[in-house]
């Protein structure tokens, strides 16, 4: 057997659901891995120090990170009410002097911040879970959420104050891209090819098992009730995931175009896309 490959991604819902049958043995292939399981700001960094192999990012950091890593097809988060939320205490919020918690600097999210407030300079960087109790006692003015938090931030009384996803969509017509499954450009041409075949056989699976990854799903979020699980699951699992396609490519191309056009990313090389010509 060759040597394991090391795979990250977040315990978040989506993600387990997604990764379950690769990593429980349960698709064809064979392929080894070592998982590492962390936020997704802490993936890109790992990713951008090439201490994985195959990782779920941020297609923020993708988008610096792509003249040595390819995107998989399969795998990924993106669509369509599926955006980060910037919510806050009041709806009466300057964010030109307001502190923003952010979940880092290499998150979709900040970049969409960029692009909708970029006078919004006062930001700190905080992990993802930790962003919503700050906002709510006061430690930071406005909060950029992402994951889980966009389903329970009103139990902490706070309010949206624009749903970024929602104004990318107003902005381009196109869905958001999140986050995508990408693999080392170094790695061997052959392996490539067999980790994205097994990233859309597991992907497979669990469309047609939705009910087999519930147990490893809730272990790596205790934190989440049943419903909000299936809530997440249903918000970033949809067609894009088995197959990012044409229209997820575009827009994925749309996003670090505006991006490079703002001075926030080198425009990078093409084609971004394993498999595409």
């Amino acid at each position: 057997m060759s040597k394991a490959l090391r795979l990250g991604f977040s315990p978040c819902p989506n993600d387990a659901f997604v990764f379950h049958a690769l990593v429980h043995g349960l698709v064809g292939t064979d392929l080894s891995f070592d998982v590492v399981l962390d936020d997704v700001e802490t993936l890109n960094g790992l990713a951008e120090q090439g201490a994985l192999d195959v990782a779920k990012i941020s297609y923020h950091a993708f988008g610096r990170l792509a003249d040595a890593w390819w995107m998989l097809p399969a795998g990924g988060a993106l669509g369509r009410g599926v955006g980060p939320l910037l919510v806050s205490r009041s709806s009466d919020v300057d964010l030109s002097t307001a502190t923003v918690a952010t979940p880092g600097g290499r998150t979709t999210a900040n970049l969409l911040l960029d692009l909708y407030a970029p006078e919004a300079l006062r930001r700190t960087e905080m992990r993802y879970e930790r962003i919503l109790p700050a906002v709510a006692d006061g430690t930071v003015d406005a909060g950029l959420i992402i994951h889980e938090s966009r389903f329970t931030y009103a139990d902490h009384g706070l309010r949206m104050l624009v749903d970024l996803g929602e104004w990318w969509e107003r902005e381009t017509g196109a869905p958001i891209p999140l986050g995508g499954i990408a693999a080392r450009r170094d790695l061997p041409r052959a392996t490539i090819a067999r980790v994205a075949v097994a990233v859309r056989a597991s992907v497979e699976y669990a469309f047609s098992h939705p009910d087999a990854s519930g147990a490893y799903v809730a272990e790596h979020a205790q934190e989440l009730s049943p419903a909000v699980r299936r809530r997440h699951i249903e918000t970033y699992v949809n067609e894009f995931t088995l197959d990012v396609g044409r229209e997820g490519r575009a827009a994925v191309r749309t996003l670090l175009e505006r991006a490079a056009r703002r001075g926030k990313l080198h425009q990078p090389r093409a084609p971004l896309f394993w498999g595409e010509a």
